[in-house]
């Protein structure tokens, strides 16, 4: 019966993770090469088949909002793992680190003293017309000064393998669910090359989670909550999911009141006093009393109770803004006035078409770049030049011209690709990163990640509602570093 055949695989000119330029088998792949070279492609198609229906049978399933139809889809997990050495991932922790304690001192800075804005390194108009700006936050100081609790920062490998930022994703990222039921399915798939890699753990997630919401109060014992708009969200799994392995509630809007200016949670027994949300509605709907006001998802009153010290939301409103594919190009700066150093993981080339010149350039070159809304997300609201037509060449010079600050363009990325199973053979397929940050006490970057694929041939676009699917994230440790005793337990499920 025969193996898994990479006799045809083609790299293409791309930066190829498990193959050199040469065709040499990166080290850090070739436990798991040597492993798919004994299993034959019947025993893989079986082993896709049992993935699928292991992710139906624990409900890990989306919708799609635009999908009339109404069907809860998977994302599918492709069951050739992508793997980072040691070396590189602790490269990109440090960069992430980084990141992430400058942008929380922006969030801070543009919604109290405006130091950055004072001091022009910002312009002050980019700041206010960005609609995730919320003149409600001005003033605000949240619990222990952290603004951005859980944080999915994208990442792309470039043409040489380095590392660099896509975009921030610090008001309600997902997908963190995925990572961590991968890694079990996977565990099962590839027990015996898992344990011949020594993979860092991921299985403290929601552990670390729990612990980071705890932070945010100063009671001993507080009462936590995840706050979803309940089952008809495209993420809910991953909201009951997640509820379920911190051991704590998951509430709708109409299970929480605010009483004598706390929130309360009802229970069989009466009211409860909440102490900490993790909520999954965006800042729009989570108090009609101050923001959108027909808003049915939220709680009456919850942003000044917030206002007030008496509750913690993780991750803080306001956050948006420094999603803000426009902010995205001031990050370097960023880091440089919050931090006085120079950014690690690079930025992607960014122009601001609110810029003249920028904006010149753009129309005039259309056709070779990705034209992104500076709102815009899950692969929607954006035009990639060499694969559009005219028309809608066209179409986005004329929403450009007339809602310039809407817009930023850059360079096509060709994405790093890893071998990608397509009907029982492995097809070079594009490949973007998602890891997790927490910011507790500590930065903390999760040793894993969800890997999202493109799984038409030829596609950049990811997303799982753009027929994307996913792979399980091996982050090895470095040569000369053993996994501690814990992190081992992990690994055979005794913890």
């Amino acid at each position: 019966m025969s193996s898994v055949d990479f006799s045809q695989y083609q790299q293409n000119g791309f930066y190829d993770e498990m193959f050199d330029s040469d065709g040499t088998i990166r080290p850090a792949f070739r436990p798991l090469k040597e492993s798919l070279d004994t299993m034959s492609t019947r025993r893989l198609t079986q082993l896709q088949y049992a993935s699928d229906r292991a992710q139906r049978s624990i409900g890990m399933t989306f919708n799609v909002y635009s999908d009339d139809q109404g069907i809860e889809r998977i994302l599918p997990l492709d069951l050739i793992p992508r793997i980072i050495s040691g070396k590189d991932w602790n490269l990109a922790e440090r960069g992430l680190q980084q990141r992430i304690f400058a942008l929380n001192q922006f969030l801070d800075d543009i919604y109290n003293e405006q130091k950055i804005l004072k001091d022009k390194i910002i312009p002050e108009h980019l700041i206010r017309s960005c609609p995730s700006f919320l003149e409600q936050c001005i003033g605000v100081k949240p619990p222990k000064d952290i603004w951005c609790h859980i944080i999915g920062t994208d990442l792309i490998r470039d043409k040489d393998g380095e590392f660099r930022v896509l975009e921030d994703n610090l008001r309600c990222p997902s997908g963190v669910s995925y990572m961590l039921e991968n890694r079990e399915i996977l565990k099962r798939t590839l027990p015996d090359v898992f344990e011949k890699l020594m993979v860092r753990p991921v299985a403290d997630y929601a552990l670390r989670l729990r612990e980071t919401l705890e932070y945010l109060s100063d009671l001993p014992d507080p009462t936590i909550v995840v706050l979803t708009p309940g089952i008809y969200n495209s993420a809910y799994f991953e909201h009951s999911y997640l509820a379920q392995q911190m051991a704590v509630e998951l509430v709708e809007g109409t299970d929480l009141v605010v009483e004598n200016n706390f929130v309360c949670m009802r229970t069989t027994k009466g009211l409860e006093k909440v102490d900490v949300i993790y909520r999954r509605i965006d800042d729009d709907f989570l108090d009609p009393l101050n923001f959108r006001k027909d808003s049915v998802l939220g709680v009456p009153g919850l942003f000044d109770v917030y206002k007030s010290g008496n509750v913690a939301l993780a991750n803080a409103p306001g956050n948006g803004v420094a999603d803000d594919k426009a902010v995205y190009a001031y990050v370097p700066d960023i880091i440089k006035y919050y931090l006085g150093e120079d950014i690690i993981l690079k930025n992607i080339d960014t122009y601001l078409c609110s810029r003249d010149s920028d904006r010149k350039y753009v129309i005039d070159h259309i056709d070779e770049l990705v034209v992104k809304q500076t709102d815009g997300s899950g692969g929607y609201g954006m035009l990639i030049g060499p694969h559009s037509t005219q028309e809608e060449q066209k179409d986005f010079v004329k929403r450009i011209n007339a809602n310039p600050h809407k817009y930023i363009a850059q360079p096509v990325i060709n994405l790093s690709r890893v071998p990608t199973l397509i009907d029982g053979i492995p097809e070079g397929r594009h490949v973007d990163l998602r890891p997790y940050i927490l910011y507790g006490s500590e930065v903390k970057i999760i040793p894993g990640a969800l890997t999202r694929v493109a799984l038409k041939r030829g596609s950049l676009v990811v997303n799982s509602s753009q027929g994307g699917g996913s792979k399980d994230t091996w982050v090895l440790y470095e040569e000369n570093e053993g996994p501690p005793m814990s992190s081992m337990m992990q690994q055979q499920n005794i913890t």
